[in-house]
Order: C-alpha cells, then structure tokens, then sequence
C-alpha cells in the first residue's frame, strides 16, 4: 500500500505510463502493417484466428489445418477469453492488440517491482526500457500472434508477490500462467527450483507439485481425448532422438548423459547464450543467478530441441527466458546499489544490443517483398464468399481464417480428396509460401481446370479457381 501511495507522486512513473502507452500503439501499428503486407502466416497468427473464431461461433475447435482441438493444442485455455470478444467483433486485429498490449504494459509491474526492490525511481524507469528493448520482446510482436505474451505481467507479478505471505497469490498466478501454454509448466517447475536455492522447501515443492500435475493432466488427460492418437506429436518430434515418449525422453536424458551432450550443436547452443544473455550479463550480481535457475529448465528444452526455431531470438521460446533475465537484473542491482555502471553506458548497452539483435530494419527490405501482390490479392479476398471452403498460400491464411475450412497446400497425395472438399483454389506458384512449393501448387490448379473451376489469374501469378 505505501508503494501505490508513494508512486501517485512519482514523476517517474508517469514517464513509465507514458513510454508504455506510446510503444503500444507503436508496437500495434508494426504488427498490423505487417499483416497487411502480406508477411504474416498461417503458423501462427491463422491457426489461433481460426481456433477463436470457431469456438465464438459454437463450432467444433479443431482446425483444418492441423486437426487438432484447440485446448488440446497447448493446453491455453485462456484462449476461450478472446473467443467471448469475437463473437461480438470477430477481428484478428484484437490479438495484435492484446499481445502489444501485454508486452508494453508489462513495464508497469516491472516498475512496480523495482519500487519494492528500493530502486530510485532513475533507475527503476531503465529497468522498464530494458523491457521493451530486449531484441526478442520486440521481434516475436511481429511474429504473427502467440497466447503466452499474455503471461509476461503475471510473471513480473508473481514475483512482486512472492516474498512473505503474499506468496499465495503468486501461487495463484501460476494457474493462469500455465493457461497460456503448457510448455511453461517449466517455468514453474522453475520458480520451484529457484525456491529451493532459497531454502524455502515448502513453496519448492507446492510449485513442482503444480507443474508436475499440470502436465500430467494435460498429457495423460486432456490430449488424448480430444486429440487422440495425435497427442502430443508434435511436441515429441523435436526431440525424437531421445525417445519416442516423454518416459523415454525423461530416461535418455537421466541415463545416458554422454549421448545427450554428443547430440547437441555446441556452436548453435553457444551463440544462442551469447544473443540471450548479452544485454543483461554487465548488470548481473550474485543474487541474479538464484533468479535465473528459473529460466533453466527452458533454456535447456530449447538447447536440445531439433527446431532450430527454439533457439533465435524471433520466435516465442525464449521470450518467458527474456522476463526472467530482466528480474534478475534487478535483482542483481537491488543487492548492491552503489557498484554499478553509469546510466549513460546502461542506456547505450541496451541500445547497442536492440539494433543488433532486433528486427526493426525488416521494415526497409524483407517485409516490403510482396508489395506487388497486396492489389491482387485484396481483390480475390473480395470475391471469396464468407461460406466457402478455401485452399490457399500460407500467408494468405490469416486474411481468410475466420471459416471452418482453410488450408494450405503441402503434398501433391491429398489433391483428389481436396478438391472434393473445398471449393475455393487461391494460390501463387511463382511465390508459393511456406511449407508449400509452385509443383504442388501447379498440380492443384491444374487438376481443378481438368475439372472445369472457373479461374482468374493476375499479373503476379496469383490465381483464384472457383468449383
């Protein structure tokens, strides 16, 4: 209470608003012109469009495109909360917003935190830059969308609540953290092993016990039923060289430490460390290891992970590594005030770092490669009923998900039972985007003209066929 009193004074903490509430727009605003520019996929931003916008229409949550239920995808089951909202609007805009919304304003509860470390309000306002400038918090807002950007705030409050008898609410926290994603069950089971360094065994195992269980709900429960044989599958495949379950995986990983390490990339796993922990090692005490144990159990996932993917800084996997790197620096200022690098060699460190490792000048090159194909493609989607069945290029999906049925097309095996289920071809061999090639693509056309669709083609190689 003294701290929300103090705070109504603090000009600091106005600053801190302000700063939030202008990267949110502009944060929004690279997101949404992104889109329009026809650089977002259907992995991910058309798979959880489409999984909300069939749950708010009372329809069955599993997507065309993987087959798999919603819930059942990652366990978020706070995914239900913007279905509730598109059933009055139905706009994936309202995604882009709210994962803007939750990285930008998880600087307030980070400042929040800092007061309850006894920063100065200086220096508790450069810990909330550090925030937003970590590479990866601005790169994966441009990475189409992802449900565990909502968990970053309840992270940082998880910790504001941690100490003494506020405790319970942390642990009241992790439910609606796990509810993002099930692969944050290592976070907690991280927040465990961060309370047993501290020697408070109770709180270890009340949150190893949460995770634990939570996995083995999600696992052993909640995915076969509405998966089936399916499962966790995909989760497996990347790391398929430990075994062929999660027992197996677990045992490998246990017994046959020699193989484990023999099969990791040194050089990629290195230079993953080195891009993580650059903008934070320099500030970096004691104390801030503790804090860190958290991240472990991530940071090796995405170390023995197959997907590269699990080990940059653009895609989704390191950005709950990113939040802990952030409270362990404060954690390591809080220990010792006094010794510490000037703020000016702060600023440009953190500065230095962002420009390196973000994606800010994708803008002026990578992002500006489908200018040609915005007009043809504007018109087709007008053309498109809302009822129709579509085929069509991965990032054409996010413009077209809101159906039952959207698809892209990925093996030349599925043509024949395709074109007897959707009615609609709307696709570019010449830029056939990913996971897809122009051969498959040309087959599709060809066939649907073998059977007498209607078709119309642009300038760019873009062709729509309608049955």
């Amino acid at each position: 209470m003294n701290i929300l009193k103090n705070i109504r004074k603090d000009v600091y903490f106005k600053r801190v608003c302000l700063i939030t509430i202008i990267s949110t727009f502009i944060f929004y605003s690279l997101a949404v012109l992104r889109h329009y520019l026809l650089q977002s996929n259907a992995y991910d931003l058309g798979l959880f469009d489409q999984w909300i916008w069939l749950t708010s229409k009372n329809l069955p949550s599993y997507s065309s495109m993987t087959g798999l239920h919603m819930f059942a995808d990652h366990g978020a089951w706070t995914l239900y909360i913007p279905s509730l909202i598109y059933k009055i609007k139905p706009d994936l805009n309202i995604l882009f917003f709210s994962q803007s919304v939750s990285l930008c304003f998880t600087a307030i509860p980070l400042y929040f935190l800092c007061k309850r470390k006894e920063l100065n309000s200086k220096i508790s306002l450069l810990i909330t830059l550090f925030w937003l400038l970590q590479p990866v918090v601005f790169n994966i807002n441009l990475f189409d969308f992802h449900p565990e950007v909502w968990s970053m705030p309840l992270i940082v409050l998880y910790y504001y609540f941690e100490p003494n008898k506020s405790f319970i609410k942390s642990v009241l926290l992790t439910f609606i953290i796990l509810g993002t994603r099930d692969g944050l069950v290592l976070l907690i089971f991280g927040f465990g092993l961060e309370q047993m360094l501290k020697k408070k065994i109770g709180r270890s195992l009340t949150l190893i016990s949460i995770s634990i269980t939570w996995f083995v709900f999600l696992n052993n429960w909640v995915y076969p039923l509405l998966n089936g044989d399916k499962g966790s599958v995909m989760a497996l495949a990347r790391y398929s060289r430990y075994g062929d379950s999660f027992s197996e995986i677990f045992l490998t990983l246990i017994l046959k430490p020699h193989y484990v390490l023999s099969s990791i990339d040194l050089i990629d796993s290195l230079f993953y460390l080195l891009i993580l922990f650059a903008p934070a090692f320099v500030f970096w005490k004691r104390i801030s290891l503790i804090t860190l144990t958290s991240a472990v159990p991530l940071i090796i996932t995405n170390i023995l992970s197959e997907a590269s993917a699990q080990r940059t800084l653009i895609h989704q996997y390191s950005l709950p590594i990113a939040i802990i790197i952030v409270i362990s620096v404060i954690n390591g200022i809080s220990e010792n005030k006094d010794n510490f690098v000037s703020e000016r060699k702060r600023f440009l460190w953190m500065i230095l770092c962002w420009a390196a490792l973000a994606k800010p000048l994708f803008f002026t090159g990578p992002y500006l490669n489908k200018l040609d194909s915005i007009k043809p493609a504007r018109e087709a989607f007008s053309e498109i009923p809302v009822s129709a069945n579509v085929i069509t290029t991965s990032y054409l999906v996010p413009h077209l998900s809101q159906r039952q049925f959207i698809k892209f097309p990925t093996n030349i095996n599925d043509i024949n039972s395709d074109l007897k289920t959707y009615n609609i071809l709307l696709l570019n061999p010449l830029d056939p985007g990913w996971a897809s090639n122009s051969n498959v693509q040309n087959n599709y056309l060809e066939i649907a003209k073998k059977k007498n669709w209607e078709c119309n083609k642009w300038e760019n190689g873009l062709e729509l066929c309608k049955k």
